[in-house]
């Protein structure tokens, strides 16, 4: 903490100094993917990648299926986006080539489809001391599990034990320089502008199976690191992952003195020499400290500090915007926020004028749910539909600030096109994945209908269209069939009909007559496996003259099995059965850790299994 105060002192005195590069304008980008394994799922190969790539412009990330590519800054004007377009495919086609060499790929969106629970513990962590430092102070901070809810069309609510739910997230993060007396100013635009561009730029819609926001990445990042107590949360204290409370009013020194009062340190790292010494002899200090505190505040535009060719500039890193659907899209995001950017600024002095923050915040979660379906409060506290405010009025702005910072008018032309095509098709990425599930219907598994989600993703990015001109995805695009039955929680029955052990006997007897099924679970009020009952013990019961209507009723807990053999989502298929056929059960109930219910399988589950892969087989070989 005297560190980060040293930094803070310093760079105070830098402003007043003048110390900082000013009348330049760059722009840049982070760019975040996932690997995948032969088959369309989460594949933990950073490690093998990093080692393969040997490239200095990748990274890692917090899990082994992610990875980062850095693109190089550009100066904004002339054919930068067309520059940082090209840049970016051709590390994206190095990634591709890598992983394709070691029977992987990759894929860009925001949260990956066919991602499981069970690919988010800590062996898929990428072992960094900085990362495990992480999760290990945001956990005891937190005092305990994290909860996450999030309701959308269906809803999610998970108790979880680390952060690798931050890692469910990727990003297409842009970086705009400024000058230090331009900063509030510019600072306050892009807290304006990210609610309007999200919601034209929205592609994470599906988590864990479930479909919640179309940005629900907004929604599950200021959960995953969410280090407060419960105290904290019932006094209003706010998340570490936040749009923030205000505007900023006079310099960026406002955000970091800001973010050092409310939040923890939660890393350390090697001290550097006293800031104020290299100040003194004209240096430039590192400000590790500080730049290390503001790495863990998780601001959805994060002020920067930043050295390039030994000059320390400011920027404002965008980290609203998600991974994909396409490089081209990701570009049109970008142009769209650049544009504005400039245009805003020259056409306002200040936006908290115009604009309330309230306003400017709940655009932000509404955009976030709702995606081009949501209404926005813009200046003057005008409401407009989403693609209205958009088309009438933002893309003409963005236009002419791209115009007066002499960007190539194709590019422009380009770019802002695809934007406004989105908007009259009304289809983002997030649009494009729902309508996609829905025209599947129940065709095939939930599990095989998300890895051709992927599957399609991943062949149509190649091509390089836009998503407003994507055909839906289909099963037929999804090849591995064999695969998506090799383990228990690819295909187990979720959807629950369960009782309790106070229950009695005749709810799990009509449970069994309703809904045709021959298994009722027991769980207690936690969610936790009890016991089951079996139609084979109410048949007992009957035979024991047990269930006539004058007779005193029976509890479930004197009737279930106490001890029923479980599996769990990863056990392979061939297990089961065996344990099935070993122990003459007809159903295994599926467990998590701490004995949590999450599904269930029957032998009716495994031979409509093994009629789809029969069938399956006849198609592929021409047999009658």
């Amino acid at each position: 903490m005297k560190a980060i105060l040293a930094d803070v002192h310093a760079l105070e005195r830098m402003l007043d100094e003048d110390r900082f590069e000013t009348g330049i304008r760059r722009i840049g980008a982070e760019q975040e993917m996932f690997l995948l394994d032969k088959i369309g799922r989460a594949w933990c190969g950073a490690d093998a990648m990093m080692k393969k790539l040997n490239h200095p412009q990748f990274t890692y990330e917090l899990a082994q299926f992610n990875l980062e590519c850095n693109l190089k800054p550009q100066l904004f004007g002339g054919n930068c986006l067309s520059a940082m377009e090209r840049e970016l495919q051709d590390l994206l086609q190095l990634a591709r080539n890598a992983a394709h060499e070691m029977g992987g790929g990759i894929v860009l969106t925001g949260i990956l489809p066919t991602l499981r629970r069970s690919d988010l513990t800590l062996a898929s962590m990428v072992q960094n001391p900085r990362f495990l430092a992480l999760n290990n102070a945001i956990s005891q901070l937190r005092g305990g599990e994290f909860t996450f809810r999030i309701k959308g069309v269906d809803e999610l609510e998970m108790m979880h034990d680390n952060v690798m739910l931050e890692s469910c997230n990727t990003s297409f993060q842009v970086h705009f320089q400024v000058g230090p007396r331009e900063f509030a100013k510019l600072y306050n635009v892009a807290q304006a502008i990210t609610a309007p561009v999200l919601s034209a730029a929205t592609n994470s819609p599906v988590l864990l199976g479930r479909r919640l926001w179309r940005e629900t990445r907004v929604a599950l990042f200021q959960q995953s690191v969410d280090a407060r107590s419960t105290a904290h949360q019932h006094r209003g204290r706010r998340p570490r992952v936040n749009f923030g409370d205000g505007w900023v009013r006079d310099s960026v020194l406002e955000i970091f003195r800001e973010d050092i009062a409310r939040f923890r340190v939660v890393l350390a790292t090697d001290i550097d020499e006293n800031p104020e010494a290299v100040l003194d002899r004209n240096g430039v200090p590192a400000l590790t400290a500080l730049r290390l505190h503001n790495g863990t505040v998780y601001r959805w535009n994060r002020a920067c500090y930043g050295i390039s060719e030994g000059k320390p500039h400011l920027r404002i890193e965008a980290r609203a915007f998600p991974a994909g659907p396409s490089v081209l899209d990701e570009m049109a995001n970008a142009a769209f926020f650049f544009g504005l950017m400039a245009a805003i600024s020259n056409e306002f002095d200040d936006v908290s004028k115009v604009m309330s923050f309230d306003d400017a915040q709940g655009n932000f979660v509404a955009a976030a749910r709702l995606g081009l379906q949501a209404n926005l409060t813009w200046f003057h506290g005008k409401e407009y539909a989403a693609p209205t405010l958009i088309q009438e009025v933002l893309l003409p702005m963005a236009r002419a600030g791209l115009e007066n910072a002499k960007l190539d008018a194709g590019d422009i032309e380009r770019y802002l096109g695809i934007i406004a095509e989105r908007c009259k098709r009304g289809r983002t990425g997030a649009r494009w994945a729902l309508d996609s599930l829905a025209a599947m219907g129940e065709k095939g598994t939930k599990d095989q209908r998300m890895t051709a989600l992927v599957r399609a993703t991943q062949s149509r990015q190649k091509g390089g269209e836009p998503v407003h001109m994507w055909e839906l995805a289909d099963t037929g695009e999804f090849d591995g069939w064999k695969e998506s039955y090799v383990q228990v929680g690819q295909f187990m029955t979720t959807d629950l009909f369960t009782v309790h052990p106070e229950d009695v006997v005749d709810l799990a007897a009509s449970l069994m007559d309703w809904r045709h099924i021959r298994h009722v679970p027991v769980e207690d009020n936690d969610g936790r496996l009890v016991g089951l009952v079996s139609h084979r013990t109410l048949l007992r019961l009957v035979g024991q003259g047990m269930r006539g209507t004058e007779r005193t009723p029976v509890a479930v807990k004197d009737i279930m099995r106490k001890d029923p053999l479980v599996v769990t989502p990863t056990t392979p298929t061939l297990e089961a059965i065996e344990l099935m056929r070993r122990h003459k059960v007809g159903s295994l109930p599926v467990v998590e850790e701490g004995n949590r219910l999450v599904g269930i399988i029957t032998e009716r589950d495994l031979i409509r299994v093994a009629a789809m892969l029969f069938e399956k087989h006849l198609r592929e070989t021409g047999s009658e």
